[in-house]
């Protein structure tokens, strides 16, 4: 894979554009692959970016609170965007015309037209837009595709996705102001729990059915501070090729505690096929004591525990393959091509729910 300027690259080196929460879970696997490193760090509070810093080892003046300034580094050749939906497109503009390659946080943008800008601005500069998703390597559900691959349950016919969201004594805190621009419409897209969050869950639907052909979706809000609401609760309804079907179901419980060491929150997933079913039975945290891996087939049920289901898991694995894609001069997962076709899934279920009908995907 080539680098800035035209050399070869041997090693990742990232700027990190954001410091906040998230930013921790995605710089464990720069911090400890040889292959990689964390070159520069930009925040717009100073504060935050010199912590992060030190944190990681990333020499002072190579720390900053512009991220045009970042982008003029020639140490860096990777920029990983940790910014709020709204800035995520002009910020993936500037670093792919600074000939950095690109991982922007999901989603990727807040419209189709903004996906279709950022795809063709990185192919014309010549470098690697990925929009980063954790969830499809979070290793239940590595191992839960190569299962299905090999037919474990048979051919998929359903996929069904829950995700409870409540409250926790043991979550990480959320700074005041990553919460604020969540709940602000113009900047978070369409809502932080179907819009945001659901992103994990879409991909998963894309990923183990494909492309669905219709969605039909009802989202309404739950008020969750003065003048403040969220997309809950909320059932997403697939049509996929082939007679086959799936929803995704969320649902805010205010007085639901959760078992986390991260966000509030657990995801499950079931998939019927013609012989079997599957479930992965947590996700963010952990509201279940099964394994976090079963399959039923053949009147025999099976538990997989000896996976790694910590949600900091994902991330780790998720950012060492792109590491691995891009030194490599492979394509990564997600391209921008399958970021837009997420958000494409996201957009139809917003447009459904404000319709109040069915809405063509195709």
């Amino acid at each position: 894979m080539m680098a800035a300027g035209g050399s070869e690259m041997d090693k990742i080196r990232a700027g990190f554009i954001g410091a906040g929460r998230i930013s921790d879970l995605h710089a464990i696997e720069y911090l400890q692959n040889p292959r990689a490193e964390i070159a520069a760090v930009c925040d717009a509070d100073a504060s935050i970016a010199q912590r992060q810093a030190q944190r990681w080892g990333v020499p002072s003046q190579r720390v900053f609170t512009d991220y045009a300034d970042l982008l003029a580094c020639e140490e860096v050749n990777l920029v990983e965007i940790l910014l709020p939906h709204h800035l995520h497109h002009p910020a993936t503009l500037a670093a792919v015309a600074a000939g950095k390659h690109v991982s922007v946080q999901k989603p990727m943008a807040i419209d189709l037209a903004q996906a279709d800008e950022m795809i063709a601005a990185a192919r014309r500069a010549g470098v690697v837009l990925r929009v980063f998703e954790n969830f499809l390597f979070y290793p239940p559900v590595m191992k839960a595709k190569a299962l299905i691959d090999g037919g474990a349950i048979g051919d998929p016919l359903t996929i069904r996705i829950k995700s409870n969201f409540g409250v926790s004594r043991t979550a990480w805190t959320i700074p005041p102001a990553a919460q604020a621009w969540r709940l602000d419409p113009a900047k978070n897209g369409g809502g932080p729990i179907v819009f945001d969050d659901g992103h994990h869950k879409f991909a998963l639907a894309w990923h183990f059915m494909g492309m669905a052909q219709e969605v039909h979706a009802w989202i309404d809000r739950t008020e969750v501070a003065p003048g403040k609401v969220i997309d809950s609760p909320a059932i997403v309804s697939w049509k996929f090729p082939g007679g086959r079907y799936g929803n995704f179901e969320a649902v805010y419980s205010r007085a639901l505690e959760i078992d986390t060491v991260h966000y509030a929150q657990d995801d499950r997933l079931e998939i019927t096929g013609t012989r079997g079913v599957l479930w992965i039975t947590r996700g963010h945290g952990k509201i279940s004591d099964q394994p976090p891996l079963m399959v039923y087939a053949d009147g025999e049920m099976r538990g997989f525990s000896n996976l790694a289901s910590g949600w900091e898991s994902s991330f780790v694995e998720s950012t060492r393959h792109h590491i691995d894609a891009l030194l490599a001069g492979a394509p990564p997962v997600l391209t921008g091509e399958q970021g837009r076709e997420i958000l494409r899934f996201a957009l139809g279920a917003q447009e459904s729910a404000r319709l109040g009908r069915a809405v063509s995907l195709g």
